[in-house]
């Protein structure tokens, strides 16, 4: 539903920025005032009957023409996708803005709203994929006691969020690294994460469980694009041991049964996801949230990469530059979210974001830190071996 007006002056809001970001031996460091903005408004609720987005401007005194547009918005309205859709939008309309006087209360568009991803799609279910589930759920839930997920399930939640970016060098070194290796930047962050997570973790603990985020707008009819705001997504699962993927050198078949997993996921074109079980819930907050406080959790890591954000425009015109895509601590899911864009200057940025309380901030630095040490070691030792 739509509200009746949106008030700009609730919704939008104006910052400041306090410190410069700059580089580090050419590579760039993380932009502190966007990560405290970032985490700020991941600890701020939406309440009913207000708009649940808004949209944070966050300027520099120093460059007038430069400024960074924060859009904050409920996963109800929303996907990862959603975030591109709105910054492209965002840019277009800048580009033919004029200068006039603007409105506090705009009224919403009679226009119907785009059907959600049930209207659209099927969402099969194999008896298979079913029943699977039905006995883990019903009957046998026996947990692995290797797997490692950090602590269990909490209230009240705080997002903590570190911002780690990589320049367009290192990501285009990266991508050809890849495809000499027959895999991708998604399986292979999955893969450097779970290496990063063992080398951190008690030993006791061997396996690790991974979910992924995939985009369902290529399989979906002409009217959903990746201009449109909607939620037309669905998960996929990896299962990462100690032994695979702790070898001395890099695990690059690990890596391409990664890539595996994901293609296989993306040719069942919306069967067998998570999301087709939802019409088996009858009451989400009880059934997926309340009955779950106290008990572990079943999924270690999050991977979500939504891609590159393409930006098109002359040089007198505004353009996207960076991009940050983040997401908040999943309480009753994984214990550590890696959100990941690309912008429009070719940098990569990885948002990690854990929930205060379930992992510890020592655990989650020393992490991150590996994580750029070997995407860098990747880079240079392709470097060195040559095409």
């Amino acid at each position: 539903m739509r509200l009746p007006t949106v008030d700009l002056d609730q919704v939008v809001s104006f910052h400041q920025r306090q410190t410069v970001s700059g580089t580090n031996y050419g590579e760039p460091v993380p932009d502190h005032d966007l990560q405290v903005l970032i985490e700020e408004q991941h600890n701020t609720g939406f309440s009913a009957s207000n708009a649940y987005w808004r949209l944070c401007i966050l300027s520099d005194s120093e460059n007038e023409r430069e400024f960074t547009a924060v859009y904050v918005y409920h996963h109800a309205l929303g996907d990862g996708g959603s975030g591109k859709a709105f910054h492209q939008g965002f840019l277009r309309a800048l580009n033919t803005a004029e200068e006039r006087e603007t409105k506090r209360l705009i009224e919403s568009p009679k226009i119907p709203l785009l059907p959600n991803i049930e209207a659209l799609h099927p969402m099969p279910l194999s008896f298979l994929f079913l029943a699977k589930k039905i006995i883990h759920e019903k009957i046998y839930s026996r947990r692995d006691p290797a797997l490692w997920t950090a602590g269990r399930i909490q209230e009240p939640t705080k997002t903590c969020v570190r911002l780690l970016p990589f320049s367009s060098s290192v990501v285009g070194s990266l991508r050809d690294r890849c495809r000499q290796e027959r895999t991708t930047i998604t399986a292979v962050l999955q893969t450097v994460i779970a290496r990063s997570l063992f080398a951190h973790i008690p030993p006791t603990y061997s396996s690790l469980s991974c979910t992924g985020a995939i985009s369902c707008r290529r399989w979906l009819p002409d009217i959903i694009t990746d201009d449109v705001i909607g939620v037309y997504v669905q998960d996929f699962e990896e299962t990462y041991s100690r032994s695979s993927a702790t070898s001395d050198t890099f695990p690059w078949e690990e890596a391409r049964r990664s890539r595996q997993t994901i293609e296989a996921t993306l040719n069942r074109k919306g069967k067998d996801a998570g999301p087709n079980l939802l019409r088996y819930v009858n009451d989400y907050q009880q059934e997926l949230c309340l009955s779950k406080l106290g008990q572990d959790r079943d999924k270690t890591f999050e991977v979500s990469n939504i891609g590159v954000v393409r930006s098109e425009s002359g040089p007198e015109k505004p353009a996207i530059k960076g991009m940050v895509f983040s997401q908040c601590a999943s309480v009753i899911g994984n214990a550590l979210g890696f959100s990941v864009i690309t912008g429009g200057d070719g940098c990569c940025v990885i948002s990690v974001t854990w929930q205060e309380g379930v992992v510890e901030e020592s655990l989650a630095e020393a992490v991150i830190v590996s994580v750029r040490d070997e995407l860098r070691l990747l880079v240079d030792c392709g470097k060195q071996q040559g095409p």
